[in-house]
This record gives structure tokens, sequence and C-alpha cells, in this order.
């Protein structure tokens, strides 16, 4: 007996992929009187168990299939924004809110009312324009795309949000089906569906990589209870939906973390539930009214001063506001020095670490909404005084 040939594995590039060939290594026999000779393949070891049954040619994976599907039944509710005043370039006088010009946006309803972000639309905010504010490009059913002027309805600079209104045809207007956010888990997958540098509903995949972050808008502002994704996102996606498994918006999306500009893998979007309490609103009024205590809390720096760490100092509380008639106590001034005020530690038994988780709690309730604070008073003795004190909610001036 002699060994011809031996066990090698090549790569080779097939349609962009790189694709492994084994050779079997073969013994070939002799019979020495006849000369006949039988030859046999030599699988080696483990590698039966590597093999499988090629799928039939352009045929889809059924998670493949699921996707597709997702994909194309919720493309045509993403649609293109254009800032209007920011088209050509032209950007005239320097904007007090940087716009991106550029962006996505999410059909709301089939009134025309499309949601977006304050940010996309910057331009015709600070230029006070409202009818032709933006170009939004819807797609019909027929595949065809077809620009539409739009009116700019309503705007939420501290969430970042921003609704416009287009006369478009039915066949133009498919709106998002919506999720609720508070259910999210962190690992379960999902979907951005954008037009990224302008390039028209492209979709990227991921994961929720976490919950509750807390965002720092374009704008500047804080957005409290955002979702982490590692679904690419980047320019041209703000204002676009997040989408969970079953085609449900789950947030909109609305800034990366990178150093480049370009996404890195961590990108955020404000939780539907949050757009929810916003945006009919903005439908209704043209703005937010947002419920309040009319108490001005320290900052984390002074309140720590006076050993508060956890929960949210009251530094001022207007004595004719609702919060005053409760009782809350300011910090203020005594023959001894500086007293420092109440310390709001939970909202209807939810824990207050600072001022901003009062702020994201609050927007979770309407105006005459009543709440139950729980305070620490006397924080600067050795005892101080559990209390819970009911409070109507105002509207934020």
């Amino acid at each position: 007996m002699r060994h011809n040939g031996a066990c090698r594995t090549k790569r080779r590039v097939v349609a962009g992929r790189v694709a492994t060939t084994t050779t079997m290594r073969t013994h070939t026999c002799f019979a020495s009187s006849t000369r006949t000779w039988r030859r046999r393949t030599v699988v080696p070891a483990g590698l039966a168990l590597l093999q499988v049954r090629p799928r039939q040619s352009w045929a889809l994976l059924p998670q493949e299939e699921s996707m597709v599907a997702l994909f194309e039944t919720n493309t045509r509710g993403v649609a293109n924004v254009f800032d209007a005043t920011l088209i050509n370039g032209n950007r005239g006088q320097k904007l007090a809110d940087e716009a991106e010009g550029n962006g996505s946006g999410c059909v709301w309803d089939e009134d025309g009312h499309v949601v977006t972000n304050y940010h996309v639309v910057g331009g015709a905010i600070a230029a006070k324009k409202t009818y032709g504010a933006a170009q939004v490009v819807l797609q019909g059913e027929d595949g065809d795309s077809k620009a539409f002027p739009a009116t700019l309805v309503g705007a939420d600079r501290r969430k970042d949000v921003a609704v416009l209104r287009v006369d478009a045809p039915k066949s133009f207007l498919k709106p998002l089906m919506r999720g609720d956010s508070t259910a999210l888990r962190v690992g379960q997958q999902v979907l951005a569906i954008g037009n990224p540098f302008g390039f028209d509903h492209t979709l990227t995949t991921g994961v929720v990589s976490g919950l509750n972050r807390e965002i720092q808008s374009q704008l500047g502002s804080n957005i409290g209870g955002g979702i982490q994704t590692d679904a690419s996102i980047n320019p041209g996606n703000s204002g676009g939906p997040l989408l969970d498994m079953e085609g449900r918006m789950i947030g909109i999306n609305t800034a990366i973390f990178t150093n480049t500009g370009v996404s890195a893998g961590v990108g955020f979007a404000i939780p539907i539930n949050t757009v929810n309490n916003i945006v009919p609103q903005l439908i209704k009024f043209g703005k937010v009214v947002r419920p309040s205590l009319k108490v001005q809390f320290a900052k984390e720096n002074v309140a720590r001063q006076f050993a508060v760490t956890n929960g949210a100092l009251a530094q001022f509380v207007d004595e004719k506001s609702n919060a005053g008639k409760a009782g809350l106590l300011p910090t203020r001034r005594s023959l001894g020095g500086i007293v420092p005020g109440d310390v709001v530690t939970a909202i209807d038994g939810r824990r207050v670490r600072n001022e901003a988780d009062i702020d994201n709690y609050l927007d979770e309730y309407q105006v005459g909404e009543v709440v139950v604070l729980t305070v620490l008073r006397g924080v600067e003795t050795d005892k101080p005084e559990k209390l819970s004190l009911e409070i109507a909610l105002e509207e934020s001036k």
C-alpha cells in the first residue's frame, strides 16, 4: 500500500466570501499478482460533523426572510427630511440651534404628521419658518418617491422632537406601529431604518445595548431614559425609527457617541413612551405643556457641600406654589448660617438620585395630577425626619 496525496485546505474568494476547500487524503492499494487496485477516501476526524447540506441557490434562511419582511413592511413609514433653510447649503446668518439639515422622519398618522428630531429642522425653527419649513420625501404604494413641502406644527427643544405636517395622498402615508419602550430588555434585537449620508431607506441591525441612558442631544439638552444600541446610526439617521423584531417603533434615533462624527457602535434613541407624551401636545398646542413642581433644585456640586449625595436638594420654593403650600422647605439662611432645604428622595415610590430624575419622572405625568414626594428634612442633623407630601403638578413656565 502507498499513500497518494495529502489532506490540504485551500481558501478562495467566492462572491465576496471566503470559501474553504478540503482535499481528502486517499489510499491506493495494489494487489501484487493481478496489478488490480482500488481507491478509498479517508475523511479526517471531525470533518463529517462540519459538513452541511447546501441550501438551494438564492433561497433565504428563515431569519433572513423575517428581516426582509420587516424592512419591506416598515420602510414606507420612514421619510427623508430636508431643512428648507439649509437646502443648497444656504445657511444665511448663524443659527441659534445648529441644524443637521438632512435627516429622517417617522410617519405618525394618516393626517400627514411626520415626527423627526428638533435638530434636523433647527434652521427652520431658528428662522421662525412655518410653512415650507422642510421638504419631506415619502415613498408611495408603487415604490416611487415624491417630495412634499412640510409645515412645522410644533417642536420641543428639550427633548429634541419636532412634528411636521404634509398634505400628501393616503397612498404615501403609512404610519409606523408603535410599541412600549418600558418592556425593552438588554440583548433583544432591533432595527434602524433611515437615510444616513443621504442614502435613503437604509437598514441596519443590532441589539439593545443599554437602557435608561442619559442622552446629551446635539442642542445640549439632557434626555433621560434613553435607549442605547449598537445598530449603526450615522448623520442622516436622526429622526428615524428604532424598531423591535415585531416591527413596532420603540424609539426615535437621535444621537451617537463618537470621536469621528460617524458610528462607533454606540447610538441612542429617545424612548417611544416619551415621544408618545410629547407628540399629541405638539399637534394640539404647538408646544409641550410640561408639568412642574415649581421648585428649583440645587446642582449636584452645590448639594454635596451640604453632604447631600442621594436625592434632590430643594434650593428655592415658590411660596404661592402647590409645593410651597404643601410645606416643602427651601434652603434658607438663619442666625447660625445656611440651613439646607428638604431633600426629595422619591416620587410616588420611585427613587430620586438627583434633579435629572425628577425631570424625567415628571415627563410621564400631566398638569393637575397629584404626586407623593418622599422627603428628608433636617439633613444637617443626626436624625433627619422622613415625610410624605402630596403635591398637585402645575404648568411649567
